[in-house]
């Protein structure tokens, strides 16, 4: 993996695993999220626009896009229950490492990418470290009436479902069309898709944006750029490995559910954290 990728998807992980840290101190997470998308969206559009007439073939992206809309309507439905019923410590790791596990395996017939050795490795690691984390009991008595019968953990593989999912149309999209309009028009398809949902709920919508408005424009500012980043990196490395690499977010989740959070002991999701950790670093040194 190259430099210049490695350090686009650190970026990535970093500011994801705050602004999903922000969706989950929200009253209303689903709202939370829809109102920090489309913001983003309304300032990357601009760009996006400008960069969309610059590109020679645009139309051929416009079905990629369609699709990442639909999956990503999913995704943020399934993270926003997830995080209502789950811990952070818990779900995002849950989340985040089923897509790691599904994306190398669905790119092998799709892309005719490869993981060599030490690729595989990582990703073995990646996948080992992210079971230990789900592993972990629920963090206060609270949390566990919450979660009743696993509804953040179900919640939580249905959206590492949608990663997969998205991850990989993404990466084809990007190919046919520049990610900056890319991910511009996918943020207004998305937030024209939830509109109806959120605004059933205007109550709701009120008190959060009263309430956390601060946090909503913090989140804005890092919900798109994050995937952005992504984006950008899907161009210069292989899907698998950008997936992988991008994991290091667990990393951070686990010192912000700890220390943040107060969700539990760090020791434990700090020693599944460093063999996620391990895992990312095999991968950004693999070569084939």
């Amino acid at each position: 993996m190259s430099g210049p990728a490695l350090a686009l998807v650190v970026c990535a992980a970093i500011l994801h695993a705050v602004w999903n840290a922000l969706a989950k101190r929200a009253d209303n997470q689903f709202v939370f999220l829809w109102c920090s998308v489309s913001l983003a969206t309304a300032l990357l559009l601009p760009l996006g626009l400008l960069r969309l007439s610059a590109e020679p073939a645009p139309a051929s992206g416009l079905p990629f896009v369609a699709a990442s809309v639909g999956i990503h309507a999913l995704y943020f439905w399934a993270l926003g229950r997830a995080y209502r019923h789950g811990d952070f410590s818990r779900v995002y790791p849950v989340a985040r490492g089923l897509g790691v596990a599904l994306v190398p395996l669905v790119a092998l017939p799709l892309f005719g990418e490869r993981l060599s050795w030490l690729g595989s490795l990582g990703v073995g690691l990646v996948v080992l470290g992210i079971v230990a984390l789900s592993a972990l009991p629920a963090a206060t008595p609270r949390s566990i009436a919450r979660a009743g019968a696993g509804a953040g953990t179900a919640w939580a593989l249905v959206t590492g479902l949608t990663i997969a999912a998205y991850s990989l149309v993404d990466k084809a999209g990007v190919a046919r069309l520049h990610p900056m309009p890319y991910i511009a028009l996918m943020g207004v398809g998305l937030s024209v898709v939830l509109a109806p949902v959120v605004l059933a709920d205007r109550p709701a919508l009120g008190r959060e944006w009263r309430r956390h408005w601060r946090t909503i424009l913090v989140a804005s500012a890092m919900n798109l750029t994050s995937y952005l980043l992504v984006l950008f990196a899907f161009r210069l490395s292989k899907v698998g490995y950008v997936v992988a690499s991008r994991e290091l977010s667990i990393l951070f989740s686990a010192f912000i559910g700890s220390l943040w959070l107060g969700e539990g002991r760090l020791a434990p999701r700090l020693a599944g954290a460093s063999v996620v950790l391990a895992g990312v670093v095999c991968v950004a040194l693999a070569r084939e």
